[in-house]
């Protein structure tokens, strides 16, 4: 028997949502959306990245990016301009951090542990799922790539029966 409590995927999309909505508060003050603050971090650990590359990193497709990136660099905290490493190709863009971005950055040094706080949960623990969703997401990246979709259709029809035979397994 399938029960929604017990779908992985039902887990992943409630949990993302809710911690999200915990780091709203923490961003505001700091005037950046999650996904701006995603942005930040890798511009902050990688210094100038190509669009391409940073839309690769944080797995966001480069049309859902674009408007992020404007948002970004009307307010000061990135500049775009021609990729020095590939100065032919004009429409290859690198993005850096301004100093008020990098400023902005070092702000954002306090964030994790105040998520940490907020959540009430042991960094270790919180370890160890980090971790664990890496896993969730390399696996289901191989899936994706690898599977034709009859073939994994066929794979999870044989595990949703086996499995809820004997007693309702998780997925």
């Amino acid at each position: 028997m399938l029960v929604l409590e017990r779908q992985v995927c039902f887990a992943l999309s409630v949990a993302a949502r809710n911690v999200v909505a915990v780091y709203r508060p923490v961003l505001e003050p700091m005037g950046l959306t999650h996904p701006q603050y995603l942005v930040m971090l890798a511009l902050g650990q990688h210094g100038s990245l190509s669009v391409k590359d940073l839309s690769g990193l944080l797995q966001l497709d480069p049309g859902t990016l674009s408007p992020l990136l404007k948002r970004l660099e009307a307010a000061g905290l990135l500049r775009r301009e021609r990729d020095p490493r590939d100065p032919r190709d004009q429409r290859n863009l690198a993005l850096t951090l301004t100093d008020k971005g990098s400023a902005l950055r070092a702000e954002a040094e306090a964030v994790p542990a105040g998520i940490v706080e907020r959540l009430g949960m042991p960094v270790e623990e919180l370890v160890a799922l980090q971790g664990a969703l890496t896993r969730v997401i390399a696996a289901s990246q191989r899936a994706l790539a690898a599977t034709p979709a009859t073939a994994g259709a066929a794979r999870v029809d044989r595990a949703v029966r086996g499995p809820a035979a004997a007693g309702g397994e998780s997925m």
